[in-house]
């Protein structure tokens, strides 16, 4: 028997609820994860690891505790990718109104992405340059530097982080292109991971080319000068 008109209605109404519904789950669900990743025994997994699982089969990563890697990384990163972690609240607004404007003005914007913003993203979103994955990122920045200590953020960023194909984690990364563990880290080989995370394929700390060994010496040399910014991580 043909549905009715107001049978079809009816049930349109129900579909547009449930994917409604779906969406809000969708939407939600990061923001409890937020919560349920806070304790430092839990080690969460990106969403770039799911997707190596089903396009690579798996990932490498083992899990280093914040204060088992080596702080001439934690410096390192942190004065590479967002040297004013320890004084914003996850999004660095003064970085991101200068974007804004560049952008009104039509000029060539650059990045304004803190370290919260870019773990939350590894976590929960996607690569690319898209509005709406930074529409979505902002608020779960906020979300997971207002639930988190800035040592948390740092300790999932390092362990999340992607330094190659299939390849997650300081610890990881560490043995794959200097042959020792994240806690053993020199300053050079700590700058040279750090540089490369921008662009971790076609950045290879293990063998860096002359622009790259460039930049490593540039923030070796701040990470050497950055102890009034990193009073947050080591006090």
């Amino acid at each position: 028997m043909a549905q009715t008109g107001a049978g079809r209605s009816s049930w349109l109404g129900r579909s547009w609820r449930r994917i409604a519904l779906v969406l809000l789950a969708l939407l939600l669900a990061p923001y409890v994860l937020i919560l349920l990743y806070a304790p430092g025994f839990v080690h969460p997994v990106s969403t770039l690891m799911l997707r190596d699982v089903v396009l690579r089969g798996g990932y490498e990563r083992q899990w280093m505790p914040f204060e088992t890697i080596s702080p001439h990384l934690v410096r390192s990163v942190m004065m590479s990718e967002d040297g004013q972690f320890c004084a914003h609240n996850g999004v660095d607004w003064v970085q991101m109104r200068g974007v804004v404007q560049d952008a009104l003005d039509g000029e060539a914007t650059r990045g304004a992405s803190t370290i919260s913003m870019q773990t939350v993203k590894n976590l929960f979103l996607w690569n690319g340059r898209f509005f709406v994955r930074k529409a979505l990122e902002l608020p779960l920045a906020l979300a997971a530097d207002f639930v988190w200590s800035k040592r948390r953020v740092m300790e999932v960023y390092l362990n999340i982080a992607e330094w190659g194909p299939g390849i997650y984690g300081a610890e990881a990364a560490a043995r794959h292109h200097f042959g020792v563990s994240a806690a053993n880290l020199s300053r050079r080989q700590a700058a040279l991971l750090a540089v490369a995370l921008p662009n971790p394929f076609d950045r290879n700390p293990g063998k860096p080319g002359r622009g790259l060994k460039r930049l490593a010496s540039l923030i070796e040399r701040r990470a050497g000068a950055s102890g009034d910014y990193i009073t947050c991580l080591y006090p």
